[in-house]
């Protein structure tokens, strides 16, 4: 048994607890005491200037020269520590915001043994693995269901006696209640992994809401409910006697599937330790983004032979078979909610009512999380042009993804005559474009390590950390995306060879995954005390102009045309263009008049 009574800690405030008896991150961490040593030394690394306002808030800015590493914590959804890159000791550094009052009593404060069999990262490597495979197939299901329904857009206004506009918001409802391109919190160890394991967490309404009750109820729990829910909201859509049961029924398929979503990617850094977590993690990330792409190839095949119907029985029959796996073969991974329950146990086992998980010291409500998630991003938009600016950016390119659903059916069909099974695989170019681009992730990786070894080299100071470090994959994405969309729009013409416009389209997909990983990577070096209400507001933007876009898509094409309206996105987004670079150069500068940046001392 591991324990450590809380007189041994250093005192601490009124507002904070100490959450390192809890990381996942080794089970050694857990072991070692805070000494009045490592303490000088956390407060040491971070000193915060406090600024309060409106409605009691107090906003903190971190000062620091240490990169971040981010691990669950009552606060923001990470705790800040320190990362020592030769080796896999964290050590906990202060964090003062949101958090609950340690207990007066000597408490035993239960975390991992060594070999710990109630560890998820001492399960078998069959198993882990076996585990990261549903996990990701559950995540492909939810997002393909989206991009599957625009097959049926034909066979739906004929049979519902509707415009193809109302059809559309059937994709638009989803949206909203799913989030697309879901987002997992930024796990251990960040900067040593993928750093394209970032673009999942808090996308749409229902992320919002239902995220943050795996903090309370465990993964598993939110997995079984949310995918039951999901599997039976799929039943209305699939025998909708009208449009508008297709319409209500879709959002609320979205709304279930998007607590699934909203904790899939953090059972896989349950999994694993540190140095073996880039394999599982970058096979995580490739399934939301192929779901999208493949939605559309399949349904093209089933509407094209079958009724509009088979297109929901098929989804029936994935979701069924992945939630009989969920149950019987995926365990609970949730590292604080396993030690709750061994905390349970040892207080039973030994009539000692000391013992104490570190999760059990939270005393915030469940409505308390939640309204908390939703008020500061709409803060970080409001106040924070930085943010602002890259959540726009962000916003645009996944509205013209789905913009794209409609789009395709229009210039491959009427211009190149295009049955409905080949317009779905149009959007082949689109997957390997997106796939090629996440292969990328090791040389941007090396590239921020070269940034940094430079910089240290001609500072003569070790570990300086500049956020901005992140933003090169943007850079470089940001005029790949404007290039494939001119040459989608201007390769439309029945004389040019189709697969000129699926180019342009690989091209833009390689480019929009780029910026992704730049900005939300930049995103949470930049607010590491408010990284995940940053996503948050990063990704609710992007829903709703994903959810937005779709609607006006199908118009602008038609009174446009079909070059002139691509060529209108592209000018958007090349309007956009400048911005990662100018916060590469400058972002600095302006982090230092934000109220919520960190900035450099």
């Amino acid at each position: 048994m591991a324990a450590l009574t809380m007189e041994d800690t250093p005192p601490k405030n009124d507002s904070s607890i100490d959450l390192e008896k809890m990381s996942p991150i080794s089970s050694r961490e857990a072991e070692k005491d805070l000494t009045d040593v490592e303490l000088s030394r956390s407060q040491s690394a971070y000193k915060s200037i406090n600024c309060t306002y409106g409605d009691h808030l107090t906003v903190e800015r971190t000062r620091s020269r240490i990169p971040l590493d981010r691990n669950w914590s009552l606060n923001d959804g990470f705790c800040l520590s320190r990362v020592d890159n030769d080796d896999d000791d964290v050590e906990d550094e202060k964090d003062n915001q949101d958090k609950a009052t340690a207990p007066e009593t000597d408490a035993l404060i239960v975390s991992w043994d060594e070999n710990d069999p109630m560890n998820p990262r001492n399960l078998g490597y069959a198993r882990k693995w076996l585990i990261v495979l549903i996990v990701s197939l559950g995540s492909a299901c939810c997002t393909c269901t989206s991009s599957m329904y625009t097959m049926t857009y034909g066979q739906i206004t004929e049979e519902f006696h509707c415009s193809h506009l109302i059809a559309t918001l059937g994709l638009t409802t989803y949206i909203f209640g799913l989030g697309e391109l879901p987002t997992t919190s930024p796990s251990n160890h960040y900067q040593n992994v993928s750093t394209f394991r970032f673009l999942y967490r808090h996308l749409g309404i229902g992320p919002l809401f239902l995220g943050p009750l795996s903090e309370f109820y465990g993964r598993r729990i939110i997995y079984i409910v949310s995918f039951a829910i999901f599997l039976i909201w799929l039943i209305p859509c699939a025998v909708a006697p009208n449009i508008q049961t297709m319409i209500v029924a879709r959002f609320f398929n979205g709304l279930s599937g998007s607590a699934f979503l909203s904790v899939a990617g953090g059972t896989v850094g349950d999994l694993f330790h540190r140095n073996e977590l880039g394999g599982p993690m970058m096979f995580y990330t490739a399934s939301p983004f192929i779901g999208p792409e493949i939605g559309p190839l399949a349904a093209g095949f089933i509407n094209e032979y079958a009724s509009w119907h088979w297109t929901f029985y098929s989804l029936m029959i994935w979701s069924g078979a992945l939630l009989v796996s969920i149950v019987l073969l995926v365990p609970e991974t949730y590292h604080p909610i396993i030690l709750k329950w061994k905390a349970a146990q040892l207080r039973k086992e030994t009539g000692n009512e000391r013992y104490i998980a570190p999760i059990e010291l939270n005393k915030r409500s469940v409505m308390y999380t939640i309204l908390h998630s939703i008020y500061r991003p709409m803060l970080l938009l409001a106040l924070e042009p930085m943010c602002l600016n890259l959540c726009i950016f962000s916003a645009i390119l996944l509205g013209i993804l789905y913009l794209f659903f409609g789009a395709f059916q229009l210039v491959y069909s009427n211009v190149y005559g295009f049955s409905l099974w080949q317009v779905g695989c149009s959007f082949l170019g689109l997957l390997v474009g997106m796939i090629v681009a996440i292969l990328t992730d090791p040389f941007w990786r090396r590239n921020y390590a070269r940034l940094r070894r430079n910089h240290e080299q001609t500072a003569a100071e070790k570990g300086e950390y500049m956020p901005e470090w992140r933003l090169p994959p943007a850079i470089a994405g940001a005029p790949l995306v404007t290039i494939g969309l001119f040459i989608f729009a201007w390769t439309i013409n029945p004389r040019i060879h189709w697969i000129g416009t699926i180019i342009g389209s690989g091209v833009f997909a390689a480019g929009t995954v780029l910026v992704y990983s730049g900005i939300f990577t930049f995103l949470v070096d930049a607010y590491p005390a408010y990284a995940a209400s940053a996503l948050a507001a990063n990704s609710f933007a992007r829903s709703s102009f994903a959810g937005v876009f779709p609607l006006f898509g199908v118009q602008m094409y038609n009174r446009l045309g079909y070059q002139w309206a691509t060529s209108l996105l592209a000018f958007l987004t090349l309007a956009m263009l400048p911005f990662p670079y100018l916060f590469f150069r400058f972002g600095s500068r302006i982090r230092k008049k934000s109220r919520f940046a960190a900035y450099d001392t």
